[in-house]
C-alpha cells in the first residue's frame, strides 16, 4: 500500500461485481448484494462514495442474499435502551455486522458477537501512534463488555437465500456471544468454511479509493482468535496482484529467510469468478520493539538474494524491458512520454548496477517489529531483477509523506537529492545511486499509469503532479 492507497481520497474506485444485478422483488426495498437504510429505496450506502460499503456487500454476499444496513437505536447518554429499541439477535440465514464508527462514516466491519468484535478491532492492522494505540483498545473494551448491545455503531444484516426460510429458527439462531450464523452456501463464509475445514467470522477495514483496493478479511474463530487473513479480487488488477502474491509467498517460503518473517498460504482458489487467497495470521498484534540499528538494512539486504544478485549494464537489461512494457500498457499522455524519455536518457548514460529481488511496497504500515522478530506483509508487489536500493528508497518515501507529512514534490526531490547516503549501507556507490533514484521514481510512476490510479480517485494517482517533475529536473544534470 503506497502513499496514493493511504491518502485520504473522497473518490469512490469502481469495482464491479462478478455477479449479475437482478431487477428487486416486488415489496422488496433492496436488491439482493446491496445495502439500504430501512424505508430508503435501494441504493448507495450511507459513506459509500468514501468506503465501498456497498460494493463490498455486492461481493461478499451476492444475490440472492440482502443486506440491510440501519443506524442503530440513538441512546441519551446515561440511559439504557428501551427493550423495544434493542435489535433484536439475527435468526435463521442471516448474521449481524457492527459498523464503526457509524453507519454513515463505516471505516471498519465487524462481527457482533463480543468476543470476535473486541478481538476484530484489538488486532486489526498496525497500530500508528500511542493515542490510536489507547483508542483502539478502549473501543475493544466497550465491545468486549456489550457496547454493541446499547448504540455503539451501525449495524448491517445479511441475509442469505431470503424467503426460503429456516428448518429451525431456534437451532439456526446466531449465538449472541459470537455473532455465528449459518449463511448458506453462496456467501464467502460458506467457502472459507468449506476450504478451511471450520466455521469462520470475518470483519474488513473499509480503505480509501484505489485502483487496487478489495476486501481484506480478517478471519475469526467464534471465540475471537485471529485464524489468518483472505484477499478476495474484485477486478482484473487485484486478480493478478493476488496470484503474483501467491507465487512471491510460495518463492519466499523456500527462501529460507533469517532476518524477517513472511506469511504462509492456507489456501489459493477461486470462489464465484474471483481470486482468493488465505495467509496464517502473523501476530503484529503483539508488544512493538524499536528497530534495532540495521535491523531493516540487513532484512532488506538479505531479501534481495531470493532468486540471485546480478551486475550488469541497464541498457539492454531485463528489468528495462519489462519497465517500458508496463509503461506501454499504461494510457498515451504527457507523463507516459514524459517516463519513457527519462528512461531513454537514464539508459543512455550507460550505468552498470546491481539488480536483486524487492518487497515492492515495503513500508512502516507493512510491517512490524515484535519480540518474535522482523514481520513483513503484503507481497503483491514482490519482483526479482530489479535495481538493488528500491525497498529502502520506497520506505523513505512513504514515510515521508504519509507518516511526516511532507509535501509529496518535495518528498520525492529528496529521495534523489539524498539517495548516496540512503542507499550507501547497501553498497550502493554514489555514482550510481541517483540512477537508482530516478529508475525508483519511474518505477512508482510507471505503476501508477498503468493501474489507472488517478482514475481510481487516489490523491496521489497523478506521478505528474509529484514525481515526474523530480525525475525531469534530475535528469537534466546527467
Amino acid at each position: 500500500m503506497t502513499a496514493a492507497d493511504t491518502a485520504g481520497a473522497k473518490a469512490a474506485a469502481r469495482a464491479p461485481s462478478a455477479e449479475p444485478d437482478p431487477t428487486t422483488k416486488p415489496g422488496q426495498t433492496t436488491k439482493p448484494g446491496q445495502t439500504a437504510e430501512p424505508g430508503q429505496t435501494a441504493g448507495r450506502a450511507p459513506g459509500a462514495d468514501r468506503s465501498s460499503l456497498g460494493e463490498l456487500c455486492a461481493v461478499l454476499w451476492p444475490p440472492p442474499a440482502i443486506a440491510s444496513l440501519s443506524r442503530g437505536p440513538r441512546v441519551p447518554r446515561g440511559l439504557r435502551v428501551p427493550r423495544g429499541l434493542r435489535v433484536k439477535p439475527a435468526r435463521g440465514r442471516e448474521r449481524d455486522f457492527i459498523v464503526l464508527p457509524s453507519a454513515r462514516r463505516p471505516r471498519l466491519l465487524v462481527p457482533s458477537g463480543r468476543r470476535a468484535s473486541a478481538a476484530a478491532v484489538r488486532r486489526y492492522g498496525e497500530p500508528g501512534s500511542f493515542a490510536a494505540w489507547a483508542g483502539s483498545r478502549a473501543l475493544a473494551l466497550a465491545l468486549a463488555a456489550g457496547g454493541a448491545g446499547v448504540g455503539l455503531g451501525g449495524r448491517l444484516r445479511v441475509s442469505a437465500d431470503p424467503g426460503t426460510g429456516s428448518a429451525d429458527p431456534r437451532t439456526e439462531s446466531a449465538d449472541p456471544g459470537t455473532g455465528s450464523a449459518d449463511l448458506g452456501t453462496g456467501t464467502i463464509e460458506a467457502y472459507l468454511r468449506s476450504v478451511l475445514g471450520h466455521e469462520v467470522l470475518i470483519s474488513t477495514h473499509l480503505g480509501a479509493a484505489r485502483a487496487n483496493r478489495k476486501p481484506v478479511l480478517q478471519l475469526l474463530t467464534p471465540r475471537g482468535e485471529t485464524a489468518g487473513f483472505a484477499k478476495v479480487s474484485v477486478n482484473p488488477l487485484t486478480r493478478d496482484l493476488i496470484c503474483a502474491e501467491h507465487a512471491a509467498l510460495d518463492t519466499l517460503a523456500a527462501g529460507n529467510l533469517r532476518t524477517l518473517t513472511v506469511p504462509r498460504v492456507l489456501h489459493h482458489g477461486q470462489w464465484r469468478g474471483r481470486e482468493v487467497l488465505i495467509m496464517n495470521a502473523l501476530p503484529v498484534w503483539r508488544r512493538r520493539k524499536a528497530l534495532r540499528p540495521g535491523q531493516l538494512t540487513a532484512a532488506m539486504t538479505e531479501l534481495t538474494a531470493v532468486g540471485g544478485r546480478s551486475r550488469g549494464p541497464l541498457a539492454g537489461c531485463d528489468y528495462l524491458a519489462r519497465l517500458r512494457s508496463r509503461l506501454e500498457a499504461s494510457q498515451a499522455g504527457p507523463d507516459r512520454a514524459a517516463v519513457s524519455d527519462a528512461l531513454d536518457t537514464l539508459a543512455a548514460a550507460g550505468p552498470e548496477l546491481s539488480f536483486g529481488a524487492w518487497h515492492g511496497d515495503w513500508t512502516g504500515w507493512n510491517m512490524a517489529s515484535t519480540a518474535d522478530g522482523l514481520l513483513v506483509w503484503d507481497w503483491e508487489r514482490f519482483a526479482t531483477g530489479v535495481p538493488v536500493g528500491f525497498d529502502f528508497l520506497h520506505y523513505r518515501l512513504q514515510s515521508d509523506v504519509v507518516r511526516r507529512r511532507r509535501p509529496p514534490a518535495e518528498a520525492a526531490d529528496a529521495c534523489v537529492r539524498d539517495a548516496a547516503a540512503c542507499l550507501a549501507p547497501f553498497g550502493v556507490p554514489a555514482d550510481e545511486a541517483e540512477l537508482v533514484a530516478l529508475l525508483y521514481l519511474a518505477e512508482l510512476s510507471a505503476r501508477y499509469l498503468a493501474d489507472r490510479q488517478a482514475e481510481a480517485g487516489a490523491r496521489l494517482g497523478r506521478p505528474g503532479t509529484w514525481l515526474i517533475p523530480a525525475i525531469k529536473k534530475a535528469t537534466k544534470t546527467l
